[in-house]
């Protein structure tokens, strides 16, 4: 719920009050008015007190809900505590109205009543206060409850705006035909090594069609697609050492969303465009019993860089996905050095 929207809320919350507690004044100064001035001077002066009566424990009390006892215990369902805390706040709001109503009356009101009505006023305040702060509640829950319903409808759409991105993804077609060329190349050449690289294109498919409707995959599987991957886009290069690809640590106790460290590398590639240096662009991937490291950099030129292009999933989306999969257990880093490119995401074992 926008915040404008939550501001003109309290602002018609209090109006409509004022406005009640003004009719209400009205109606009993309404007989025995003999001439304008009179009638006018007394409203005012019960106006003044009326007003410090009904409006400042309404005012303390309700924004002491509304602020503070609704996060604190009503949302995290501590209702023996709520109504503890709760029944000292609307007795503090009574004795505070009471307080600045003897500020106001300079000192009367003490004065010319006794211990049982000064008791009595301090009671009906703290009920009016009551009122308020159960108001406060019902109106700070209806705001929660809409607040996540609307955030809930975001992550809907994002999740499903990550999913088509990541599907488009999975068959990068110029990836598929330069491929494709490649090998048709080497069948001519050496037909063993052109067999050899069809079945790591078929098994990348065959990875990509089934494997990634999971939730979860084997880390391993992932690594075995990634190793793949990396081994077709050698063909393009004369220079296999372009590419250093290494794996560390026990992967066989990871298991992770599919396709999550691929549109790192897809990106890689796509903004190295010499392949010409040694270890031009360098993958690895550390598994740690706590935590799992990715790190990928590659020497990119700035001409590969186009707005338009994004690479892969885009790096927003890739961001988004991360959130909506490893919610406060990840991090992503990503940084240029001169002309080198560098990422570092990490995901923690939540379970240690």
């Amino acid at each position: 719920m926008k915040k404008s929207f939550i501001i003109v809320l309290h602002i018609g919350y209090w109006v409509l009050y004022l406005l009640l507690i003004t009719l209400f004044m009205l109606f009993l100064q309404a007989g025995g008015a003999r001439s304008v001035e009179p009638a006018l001077h007394r409203f005012l002066s019960f106006l003044r007190l009326m007003g410090t009566f009904t409006i400042i424990p309404a005012l303390i009390s309700f924004y002491l809900f509304y602020g503070l006892l609704f996060d604190r215990y009503l949302s995290q369902k501590k209702i023996f505590l709520l109504g503890f805390v709760g029944l000292q706040v609307v007795l503090l709001a009574g004795f505070a109205g009471f307080a600045v109503l003897n500020v106001v009356t300079k000192g009367l009101v003490l004065s010319n009543n006794s211990f049982k009505e000064i008791s009595m006023m301090v009671c009906f305040m703290s009920i009016l206060a009551l009122i308020h702060g159960i108001i406060a509640l019902v109106m700070k829950g209806f705001i929660t409850w809409y607040g996540d319903i609307k955030l809930k409808q975001q992550l809907q759409q994002q999740q499903f705006n990550t999913e088509l991105a990541l599907v488009k993804s999975q068959l990068n077609p110029h990836f598929l035909f330069n491929t494709i060329n490649n090998i048709d190349v080497l069948i001519t050449k050496d037909p063993e090594v052109a067999s050899a690289y069809l079945n790591k294109l078929s098994d990348i498919m065959r990875f990509m069609l089934y494997e990634t409707k999971a939730a979860h995959i084997p880390l391993q599987k992932e690594l075995t697609y990634i190793e793949k991957y990396i081994d077709l886009q050698k063909i393009r290069s004369a220079n296999h050492n372009f590419v250093q690809y290494t794996v560390e640590g026990n992967t066989s106790n990871w298991m992770i969303a599919p396709m999550l460290f691929i549109p790192f590398i897809e990106n890689a590639f796509k903004h190295s465009v010499k392949k010409k240096a040694d270890q031009e662009i360098v993958v690895r991937i550390i598994a740690n019993r706590d935590r799992l490291e990715f790190y990928c950099e590659n020497l990119f030129s700035e001409n590969s860089i186009s707005n338009d292009e994004a690479g892969g999933l885009g790096n927003n989306l890739i961001e988004k996905r991360l959130q909506l999969l490893y919610p406060g257990v990840h991090s992503l880093q990503g940084e240029r050095a001169g002309d080198v490119y560098k990422i570092k995401l990490s995901i923690y074992n939540h379970e240690n």
